[in-house]
């Protein structure tokens, strides 16, 4: 039977000032002697010969029977491996409730509150093995509780919950001890007893504001755009469909960023100074919505409408120059120079949140451990015990669940290696397979650079605008029709990761998109200017990119409401299948990207053409997020999407916004403005804008004189732009060589832990082994190398940098040092 243990902690009072914060020093005097009494606990315990499994009558040199695979000790090694710390801490949940009670004591008399946040790591006590109870006596235990909570009672309020926080101890005990330590009729003592009025009023007033920051803190977390939607999606068809819903959910907010300077600046201020309109007003017929052209001509919504002046309070006197005189005192807006800058400052403000969008992604999805060794957390740590409803519990059932799946199919597919001949045949199919998607990209590409050419030199008729849909119904439709063709040829490839499947995919339809947007640049800025010379070719560059967005829209419904759910219908009713088409992530991915270019292509021409992007995503999400629940299914083979976002926002920063920032240079820089509309129509080019604007300060005088020299050295000198550029690329290129240092460092460091495990398990052997040679009489020299051990773990738990655990020198260890 094992005898009742003393616990007693002894702390040296330290004498001074008792109103001072306990040093550093002495805050590691009491983790130290915390730390002593648990190890002469588990000396205690080794004394007295704590027996894990009962002894058979037989000799004492008597081994237990093991698991298969696993070695077989002694019943001397089993003791001295259950007086190892590590195996002894937190036994006694008395010797925790006496150590913070003395440590209570101790606070109360100081007045001072503890640096529990300092504590030593190995000096904390832990909870493993919690349910042995080594003391016998309940008694005991109830009496140090109940004076726990009497020196808690006497302690400030903020010093007492951190104490609470800190304690190694269960929640709930955590919850008794809390309300057991409220006094009876609602009063805390202080250091002086009853707190005062004032005092009272002052945490009342703290506590009130506490409560409401966590109040709008919440109300912030629930006002999240689709947060519920997001983890039903989630749950029910893992983290491949969620990312395409994700990536809609950022262009959103990229949207809406581009639309706010647009609105301040261009739209709004010319609302408020509308131009002399220029010829009759146009009645709304309704086809404006998918023509983009009638009323819609002569609005704020495209480039022609916008003046050439500068604006200000009314005209004091006559034009002069094009120019309207300012009246004394009123603040001139130059239009051609807000319009350019604008336009400018919120292609920055894109540029700058995707690059930091895009990092952050980098460094969240390819970090070290991200989908290694997570699968015990999964199983343990997953579930959110805060969850009460039924239908948010059976989202996160859901969510775990199809998680579970997605890890076991992504370590599944390490151990499956293919052969020499299937990856030479799955070569040759690879090959072919791409020739004809690289052909049928080809063709479309011809088709759409020969359809735009018989639109040009087709005569114009009476019915011009509906005619004018033909270009993009057909750039529509082979939009449409190739990618299923790629998914048709994709299914002869067979791959073995679902990853790499839609990669390919993803890569097919970027080239297809890509080709056709160049030829569509090369129409309007190549062949429409010089067509349209005498006439706003701005506006119809703008309407031309409404077009397009209006039908790719249509198509998507259609696509969306008509193909999924025909097919969903052929399969259960006709084909007798209980399978629903899957969610083509590739195309609709590069359909939002395909999107978004169009978005960027048109701000130049159509400043209030972002707010029809945003329309668009938002009917776009409820349509696609409709279709998914009742067309679809979840992926076949479940994958891991954890790079999918990064992969995505790389695609939208590198082709489709560089190809973008390329086009709108080109069309700032070297094509001449309409001399009939538009703020630059008496400019050779819009740049001439910022350039007419410096040389006018230049003639003011020398208050403004440092406008032009930046502009000169900053906006003229091309040293400048390179300069910026080749920092953003060292800014990139150096967060990718700190992620690659970090992975390589956590990688090192887990084979370092896992050599020390090894280790141990040779010093554990060997130790068994000079415990069998020196027979049972020698069971306290045994346990000497343990007590050794449990100094070097100590040491290394203290220590900062790496440790490394060795043997001595007659049994070296098999595993060197790592790195």
């Amino acid at each position: 039977m094992a005898q009742q243990l003393t616990l007693v902690l002894n702390v040296p009072e330290t004498t001074g000032d008792l109103d001072l914060e306990p040093s550093p020093y002495e805050e590691s005097d009491v983790h130290d002697s915390f730390h002593q009494l648990i190890q002469e606990q588990s000396l205690r315990v080794a004394e007295e010969g704590l027996e894990l499994l009962p002894l058979a009558p037989g000799s004492g040199q008597q081994t237990l029977p093991e698991p298969e695979g696993m070695p077989a000790y002694s019943m001397a090694t089993l003791r001295i491996l259950a007086s190892m710390p590590s195996r002894t801490i937190g036994r006694s949940r008395g010797a925790i409730i006496s150590q913070y009670y003395n440590r209570t004591v101790r606070l109360r008399r100081r007045s001072s509150r503890p640096l529990l946040g300092d504590m030593v790591r190995s000096a904390r006590p832990s909870l493993r093995l919690y349910d042995l109870e080594l003391d016998p006596t309940a008694l005991e235990e109830d009496e140090k509780r109940n004076l726990l909570v009497k020196e808690l009672q006497g302690l400030p309020l903020a010093q007492r919950d951190h104490m609470l926080r800190g304690m190694p101890l269960s929640l709930a005990e955590k919850r008794w001890l809390r309300e057991n330590s409220w006094s009876p009729k609602g009063k805390r003592r202080g250091r002086g007893g009853t707190f005062s009025c004032c005092s009272r009023l002052g945490y009342s007033c703290i506590l009130a504001l506490h409560s409401l920051g966590l109040l709008l803190l919440s109300g912030l977390h629930a006002a999240r755009p689709w947060r519920y939607a997001l983890k039903e999606i989630g749950g029910q068809f893992g983290s491949s469909v969620l990312s395409y819903f994700l990536f809609l959910k950022t262009l959103l907010v990229f949207n809406t960023l581009l639309l706010v300077p647009l609105l301040a600046f261009l739209v709004g201020v010319q609302a408020a100074f509308p131009p002399d309109p220029s010829g009759p007003v146009l009645t709304f017929s309704g086809l404006e919505l998918l023509t983009g052209g009638g009323s819609f001509t002569h609005t704020v919504m495209y480039y022609g409408y916008y003046s050439n002046t500068t604006l200000n309070q009314p005209c004091a006197s006559s034009w002069e120059g094009g120019q309207c005189s300012p009246r004394s005192g009123s603040l001139p807006y130059n239009m051609p120079l807000a319009y350019l800058f604008t336009v400018g400052v919120a292609f920055f403000i894109t540029c700058i949140t995707l690059v930091y969008s895009m990092s952050h992604s980098f460094g969240e999805s390819y970090r070290v451990g991200s989908t290694k060794g997570i699968h015990a957390l999964t199983v343990f740590c997953s579930w959110d015990y805060k969850v009460t409803q039924k239908r948010a519990s059976r989202v996160q059932q859901d969510s775990i669940c199809t998680q579970l799946k997605e890890l076991l199919a992504d370590w599944q597919l390490r151990k499956r290696p293919r052969g020499a001949c299937g990856r030479l045949r799955q070569v040759v199919v690879l090959v072919l397979v791409w020739l004809l998607c690289l052909g049928t990209t080809l063709g479309c590409t011809v088709a759409v650079l020969t359809f735009s050419e018989a639109m040009i030199q087709r005569p114009a008729t009476g019915h011009q605008e509906v005619e004018l849909l033909a270009l993009p119904l057909v750039v529509s439709v082979l939009n449409l029709g190739a990618p299923y063709l790629f998914r048709g040829l994709a299914t002869l490839e067979r791959h073995d990761s679902p990853v790499l499947e839609v990669y390919v995919a993803i890569c097919r339809n970027l080239i297809l998109k890509m080709a056709v947007l160049g030829v569509l640049c090369y129409h309007w800025l190549g062949r429409r200017v010089a067509t349209l010379q005498g006439h706003c070719w701005e506006d119809f560059v703008g309407q031309e990119l409404y077009r397009f967005m209006v039908v790719d829209f249509i198509f998507a419904l259609f696509d969306s409401l008509f193909g999924e759910l025909v097919w969903r219908f052929i399969s259960e009713k006709k084909l007798k299948r209980k399978r629903k088409p899957e969610f083509d992530i590739a195309r609709n991915v590069l359909d939002l990207i395909y999107g978004q270019t169009l978005t960027w292509l048109g701000v130049l021409f159509s400043p209030l053409l972002p707010a029809v992007q945003i329309l668009r995503l938002l009917f776009l999400f409820y349509v696609k997020k409709a279709s998914l629940m009742a067309n679809c299914q979840a992926p076949r083979r479940p994958w891991l999407a954890s790079h999918m976002s990064t992969v995505f926002l790389t695609l939208l920063s590198f082709p489709s916004f560089l190809g973008t920032a390329v086009f709108l240079c080109y069309a700032i820089w070297q094509v001449k403005p309409s001399s009939t509309c538009g703020p630059f129509r008496t400019l050779d080019t819009m740049y001439e804008a910022g350039t007419v604007w410096v040389r006018r300060l230049e003639r003011v005088g020398s208050r403004a004189s440092w406008v032009p020299w930046l502009h000169h050295y900053l906006v003229e000198n091309t040293f400048f732009l390179f300069l910026v550029s080749a920092l953003l690329l060292a800014v990139i290129y150096l967060n990718i060589q700190v992620v690659k240092g970090q992975r390589k460092v956590i990688c090192l460091l887990k084979e370092q832990i896992r050599n020390e495990g090894e280790d141990k398990i040779f010093l554990i052997n060997k130790l068994h082994s000079v415990y069998e040679k020196s027979g049972p009489g020698r069971t306290q020299e045994a346990t000497t190398p343990s007590a050794l051990l449990v100094d070097r773990e100590d040491t290394c738990s203290n220590s900062e940098g790496p440790c490394m655990l060795t043997s001595t020198p007659t049994a070296p260890s098999d595993h060197g040092p790592v790195g």
